[in-house]
């Protein structure tokens, strides 16, 4: 009898004669870069140091396209944002010690917006590793253990032999749900020693499929189908399964309204007669959310930001799809499904029945109404403006990265993000400086497609070097950078929280001059002139840069 496991793949002849006949002089750094190669890499970001110099040098020999920004931490936004709009898993290489440690703030994004960053850092020769013995530069006693809380998995290789089965590892984990960043490191001798291993041509890392167990779609379905008021939350999962046709579909079999979280933006349509938009810090969507019988939840983990700071207190049952087995039940009880999103919805889709509901729209209605109309006795007109000028200017398909500022915490509840997958935040870890660098990824991964940045004048110094990135692989990003002379959103916190703010005013460059010097066309603009600089800046190709002066405020969620 025989089993699947007893089967061999047989080697061609030509594999074969390449595996006899390897190319002289190929190190570890190949090896990495062969493998990534054989598992469908094309792009790889970074920059180099010392202990990583061999990884490099492969890379420079290879027909991998290297995007090199100016700081570590810019390089793993820039890898988490091109691994969000493809979908693939995407190298991020780094070297050291203080190289690695700056790109924690990225991966922890990385990590909370389950985005498939393939980190691949140097060590110090093995024979310096366990803790301060040798006194090697850039040593850490140990550096995976910096990663280990941060990272999905953490790898690591010691010989040249064992890096193909690592990297294939790591990559294989990167991309089995929840997505997340991995982190596999190898010493600086073994990147540069030159080895025997045959070329890397067979890897295979096929991520594992998160099917739903039936016996608890069947009661979700049952649920869904008796109930009187269902209401669907459709968070960033949804985006990331590619699931949006699927959610609508039962959404509409359902007649059940949907809100997006601000991780899912775009995964239902704004305009759809069920659409409850994105206003999840309001106290009226809240209230709505509340009243539900039964909440179906997908895709999300109702953090922080998606239960109204944890004001939210569902009263009907919960049914919650999540493939982050962590998140499952994490802040309210319920019946948890651990799943891929589009499976569990797919599921649904074969078992639950039409569910006719003639006042779902008008229910809807009323909600974005009173929403409507607390905002009309708040002097919020100028941030509404500026949001309606943005999508305006903005094609329905090119993608946003918006920083955390002022303007960001509107878009998240008020922007129509068109489509899924075109509107992405710092919102999972908070850091920032993120929306500038992740621009110029979404850039590399869609090139030809004109890509915008958010950001306020403080957020916007922590990436003001990759200007230069932008210019030296002329890529098409247009950067807003709403300038309020300091931490806006900190000041206002801080202002409501004590009578006064600290260490939020800040003494910032002249933009447009800073642009210019690096090559990067630049012009101050307007909420009047906004919509038509934008719109000039998109159209024309390679970097721009826009200074928009203006104080801009939050809208209150609840009654003044």
């Amino acid at each position: 009898m025989t089993h699947d496991h007893d089967l061999v793949l047989r080697p061609t002849e030509a594999q074969t004669a390449a595996a006899l006949a390897p190319p002289p002089g190929r190190t570890g750094g190949d090896l990495v870069v062969e493998t990534l190669r054989s598992l469908g890499a094309t792009t790889v970001f970074g920059l180099p140091g010392q202990h990583a110099l061999g990884m490099f040098d492969a890379v420079g020999r290879s027909d991998l396209r290297l995007i090199g920004l100016r700081t570590e931490n810019n390089a793993g936004f820039a890898a988490d944002a091109y691994g969000r709009i493809t979908g693939e898993a995407v190298p991020l290489l780094l070297s050291t010690g203080p190289g690695a440690l700056m790109a924690l703030p990225a991966l922890a994004e990385a990590a909370a917006a389950s985005a498939p960053v393939l980190a691949i850092a140097s060590q110090v020769p093995v024979a310096g590793l366990g803790g301060g013995r040798r006194g090697h530069l850039h040593e850490l006693r140990d550096q995976a253990a910096s990663f280990r809380d941060v990272v999905k998995s953490v790898h690591v290789a010691r010989t040249p032999s064992q890096i193909p089965s690592v990297v294939a590892e790591a990559w294989e984990s990167a991309l089995t749900a929840p997505h997340g960043p991995v982190w596999v490191e190898i010493p600086e001798d073994v990147l540069r020693a030159e080895t025997l291993v045959p070329q890397v041509t067979g890897m295979d890392a096929t991520p594992h499929e998160l099917a739903p167990r039936p016996e608890l779609t069947a009661v979700a379905a049952h649920w869904l189908a008796k109930a009187a008021r269902p209401v669907i939350v459709a968070g960033g999962g949804v985006v990331r399964a590619d699931a949006a046709g699927k959610l609508k579909q039962l959404a509409e079999r359902l007649n059940a309204p949907v809100v997006t979280t601000f991780g899912g933006k775009g995964a239902f349509p704004w305009t759809h007669p069920l659409s409850l938009q994105s206003w999840l810090e309001d106290r009226h969507m809240t209230d709505f959310l509340e009243d539900a019988d039964v909440l179906l939840v997908v895709g999300s983990g109702l953090g922080e930001l998606s239960s109204n700071y944890h004001t939210f207190f569902p009263t009907g049952r919960v049914i919650q799809i999540e493939a982050d087995l962590g998140k499952l039940e994490s802040n309210h009880p319920g019946l948890g499904i651990h799943a891929d999103a589009r499976l569990a919805l797919q599921a649904l889709l074969e078992t639950v029945p039409v569910r006719e509901d003639p006042y779902a729209p008008d229910r809807v209605k009323l909600v974005l109404s009173d929403i409507a109309e607390r905002l009309s006795g708040q002097d919020v007109g100028l941030e509404q403006q500026l949001l309606t000028s943005i999508r305006a200017a903005l094609p329905a398909r090119s993608p946003s990265f918006w920083d955390m500022t002022i303007l960001s915490y509107w878009a998240w509840s008020a922007f129509d993000a068109k489509h899924p997958n075109t509107m992405h935040s710092a919102q999972g870890a908070g850091g920032l400086g993120y929306a500038f660098p992740a621009a110029l990824g979404a850039c590399v991964a869609e090139p030809g497609t004109p890509v915008l940045a958010v950001s306020g004048d403080g957020g916007a110094m922590y990436s003001i070097a990759e200007l230069a990135t932008a210019r030296q692989h002329d890529l098409d990003v247009t950067w807003l950078i709403v300038d309020d002379g300091g931490y806006g959103i900190l000041r206002e916190y801080m202002t409501d929280s004590f009578g006064r703010a600290t260490g939020t005013e800040l003494t910032r460059p002249d933009f447009v001059a800073l642009a210019s010097s690096f090559g990067v066309p630049a012009a101050t603009t307007t909420p009047q002139s906004l919509k038509d600089d934008l719109k000039k800046a998109l159209a024309t190709p390679g970097p721009s840069l826009l200074l928009l002066p203006a104080t801009l405020r939050m809208f209150a969620p609840t009654h003044l």
